[in-house]
């Protein structure tokens, strides 16, 4: 039997919090306040979802990221109402072009507080536009027959709506407007035992959500299946893309090996593991000559692709390329894609699988697979000449040396390009990333929402302008939270990754509005935040340091220190050196 309700405010929050339990949600993140009380209370103390404070609003929305990047359940978030609403629009950006399953839940004065001049009195009424997948204003809560019905089928159909139910996964925005009390004391300040909300507040028998929704995958008709089957088996130079995505990758790779097509694949998709994938396009498809060599015929996509401009070029509107996407949506920045297939990707990759014969032979594989073991070990020589802990030998070891099992959570801007160009496919490693609207904000709080998910054993890498630019994620409950979270921090006093483009020709102007050399020590900020901090002077230090940070528990910095013009050079050498080995191989 549930707690009678006070009063409605605290009727609502007891309501909400139940039927969240019952349609799955095991973590929830509240940035306190006043007006959110009723539901920071709920939250609190009931023991089926975990609940994590969070002071900054933007860094919780991120830590909700996190959570549900990891588990790929819905994660709520709970604010107070004016500006606190809006510091959720960058999480609310990522989860909308990432398609993360976020729902925002904001607390709000009711209608006669409104355009008052009423203390923290905004208009939240669709404040998010339509980068939300659904907008609900719950209104008002009264003490009325049909009103737990209504709050409980709203609560389900946030919930379906945040993972999908009518197009990609998202973000939802359920505005909650409170009338005082928000404690649980009825008017006259009497507890609920005197004075119940007089409204039964139970759900459906058997712990059931009010609705129950279910997804059924997309299947691609058998007749465009045996047709595409019979493309792909004609096809010898054939090439798997895969960029960002859910599917897990056995059926793609299968799907590859049978085909005797290579599989270019950025980290973030997970399917960087096994003969078939070319770790090394990025340098391959830099050398004129191998591109123009090397055009696919047929292109099999799968997930949002944009770490490498080389790619992209070799994959022009002239490239046959066909995505799969299983909720149609439009990942083709570059006009380049001449079909899309609506439907499951597993299911259907699986399914093309099956019109294949025996796998054998491939001599435009053996010439992809042979160039890339070429690049690779003149890649690995000039990393491994100096025992300088240079920023792609960072990815390249870190990514390497991670126990099987381990979650990498990755940073925007040079961190996750680097492990895109200088990571050996491997088995056994998620990369996570938001590479939604591809901002380096919120960076420290998905890793520690991804952490605190408990899936998995968690590691980050991040820029030093990431971590500073969400240090106050590191504010999280310090009391109540322990999180288990190495995080590998390449230093180089700025934005590294301007010295890649063409701003950097500009002299006069670079080095203050584009490279913004910070001059912090990060040693300084692990103080402040009771954060280990280990210093890292070789590449041969780096992974004994993230073990001992992973043995000793809690969250630690791993400090390494790089140069930005160092970098810029190492990277052309690597180039020219790649080009060198290609031109001998043509």
């Amino acid at each position: 039997m549930m707690d009678a309700g006070a009063n409605p405010s605290h009727a609502l929050a007891l309501v909400l919090v139940d039927e969240l339990a019952r349609g799955g949600v095991t973590d929830a993140v509240l940035a306190p306040g006043s007006r959110s009380t009723a539901l920071a209370m709920a939250l609190h103390d009931d023991p089926r979802v975990r609940l994590h404070v969070q002071i900054d609003e933007r860094s919780a929305g991120f830590l909700a990221v996190g959570l549900a990047r990891a588990t790929g359940r819905p994660a709520p978030v709970v604010v107070t109402s004016g500006s606190a609403v809006a510091n959720l629009h960058p999480a609310l950006v990522e989860a909308d072009t990432g398609h993360v399953p976020l729902v925002l839940l904001t607390a709000d004065r009711p209608p006669e507080l409104r355009q008052t001049g009423a203390n923290q009195a905004i208009d939240q009424l669709g404040i998010f536009g339509r980068q939300v997948r659904w907008f609900v204003e719950v209104g008002v809560p009264e003490d009325r027959p049909g009103a737990v019905a209504y709050w409980r089928a709203t609560v389900c159909r946030a919930l379906a709506e945040a993972g999908g139910l009518s197009g990609p996964a998202g973000p939802v925005h359920v505005n909650l407007p409170f009338r005082e009390p928000t404690v649980p004391l009825t008017d006259d300040g009497r507890a609920a035992a005197d004075v119940p909300f007089r409204q039964p507040l139970e759900g459906r028998a058997g712990r059931r959500p009010w609705v129950v929704v279910d997804r059924a995958p997309r299947h691609a008709p058998a007749a465009e299946l045996a047709s595409l089957g019979a493309r792909i088996a004609g096809t010898e130079r054939g090439l798997v893309v895969a960029g960002q995505t859910t599917a897990h990758a056995g059926p793609a790779l299968d799907l590859a090996r049978a085909a005797g097509w290579p599989v270019v694949a950025e980290p973030t998709s997970n399917l960087r593991s096994g003969e078939q994938v070319v770790g090394t396009a990025h340098h391959l498809l830099g050398h004129a000559g191998f591109a123009r060599a090397h055009r696919p015929e047929l292109v099999l996509r799968i997930g949002r692709t944009g770490l490498s401009r080389n790619l992209a070029a070799l994959l022009g509107p002239d490239v046959p390329q066909l995505l799969i996407d299983p909720d149609g949506a439009w990942q083709d920045p570059d006009r380049a894609i001449g079909e899309l297939l609506v439907a499951d990707v597993e299911l259907t990759v699986a399914a093309l699988r099956d019109h294949l014969a025996v796998p054998a032979g491939s001599d435009w594989m053996d010439r992809w697979r042979s160039a890339d073991r070429r690049v690779r070990k003149v890649i690995d020589e000039v990393l491994d000449a100096d025992d300088r802990p240079t920023e792609p030998r960072v990815a390249r070891d870190l990514g390497a040396g991670l126990p099987d099992g381990t979650t990498l959570v990755v940073a925007s801007s040079m961190p996750v390009r680097d492990l895109d160009q200088f990571l050996a496919p491997r088995e056994h490693l998620r990369v996570v990333a938001n590479r939604g609207a591809s901002g380096i904000d919120g960076f420290v709080s998905t890793a520690l929402g991804v952490a605190l998910s408990g899936e998995r054993p968690t590691v980050a890498l991040s820029g030093d302008l990431s971590l500073l630019h969400d240090a106050n994620g590191f504010l999280l409950a310090p009391d109540v939270e322990r999180v288990d979270l190495p995080i590998v921090v390449v230093d180089n006093d700025g934005g590294g990754i301007f010295s890649f483009l063409p701003q950097h020709a500009f002299s006069g102007s670079f080095e203050r509005v584009f490279g913004t050399p910070h001059g912090r020590d990060l040693a300084d900020l692990a103080r402040l935040h009771h954060l280990g901090h280990q210093p890292v002077t070789t590449a041969a230090e780096l992974l004994p340091a993230v073990d001992a940070a992973r043995e000793a528990g809690g969250i630690h910095l791993v400090h390494v220190r790089t140069d930005r013009e160092q970098n810029l050079a190492l990277h052309r050498r690597i180039s020219r050196e790649v080009a060198a080995a290609l031109d001998e191989l043509a």
